[in-house]
């Protein structure tokens, strides 16, 4: 059986992550994944990526870096998202994954022109995710956990939108077949969430936003988080 990829190109807070594990590891626990049925490749760190037909899907995790900030690394991934889409492998890019997606694939990302978006956002999904084997089966209307300064300012030519927002017009995608994009965390608990405001708290408060009010919105998601097992089960049937 080929295993789950997990394209690791950031990671949480290095004293979070002691206690609470980090992205990869949220997110494989989201995919309910068995030992020995996914690999992780740190490509921030330099390690290589592999051949994606060796694969039966890939997971690009969030990061702290700016799609923007053009590092090597970041190039080479991009370059891996073209091949990897090209040859049909099944692709999840979160956050920074779904924003280096669109960016790939022939979007652009970079900053929200609004600023930061932070908390626990409604989620609606479009027309076209009716057909979408991951997200027809979610409610008109869902939560997310979001945090991010950058978006994807424009998707790909030909993409499918497939939900929206009222900060963040582009909050999920899909190009051609089996290549999806999600600017919220599915992999995020409601803990970690406000792990990120506490930690934002200053500079959110002297950017003039409410901190209590951003606090007030965070709640559980449990159908955002599970994309992550459909986007697992979608790999492993093919």
């Amino acid at each position: 059986m080929q295993k789950i990829l997990i394209v690791k190109v950031g990671g949480t807070f290095t004293d979070y992550a002691a206690g609470h594990g980090d992205f990869e590891d949220w997110t494989v626990r989201g995919m309910s994944l068995e030992d020995g049925t996914w690999t992780s490749v740190n490509v921030q760190a330099g390690e290589a990526l592999p051949d994606p037909a060796a694969y039966a899907g890939g997971v690009i995790t969030g990061s702290h870096d700016m799609v923007t900030d053009a590092l090597p690394w970041i190039a080479d991934t991009e370059a891996w998202i073209r091949s990897a889409a090209e040859a049909g492998l099944p692709l999840l890019g979160i956050c920074f994954g779904h924003q280096l997606m669109a960016h790939a694939l022939g979007g652009l990302a970079d900053y929200h022109p609004d600023g930061v978006e932070i908390g626990t956002a409604d989620i609606t999904r479009t027309r076209a995710s009716a057909e979408d084997p991951l997200f027809r089966g979610l409610p008109e209307v869902f939560p997310g956990h979001v945090t991010h300064s950058q978006t994807a300012l424009k998707l790909p030519e030909g993409a499918a939108l497939l939900a929206t927002g009222s900060h963040d017009p582009h909050q999920a995608f899909r190009v051609g077949e089996s290549a999806w994009g999600v600017q919220f965390h599915p992999e995020f608990d409601a803990p970690a969430i406000r792990e990120y405001i506490e930690r934002r708290e200053a500079d959110l408060a002297a950017s003039g936003r409410d901190v209590a009010a951003i606090r007030a919105t965070v709640r559980d998601t449990p159908e955002s988080a599970s994309l992550l097992r459909l986007f697992a089960e979608y790999c492993l049937a093919r």
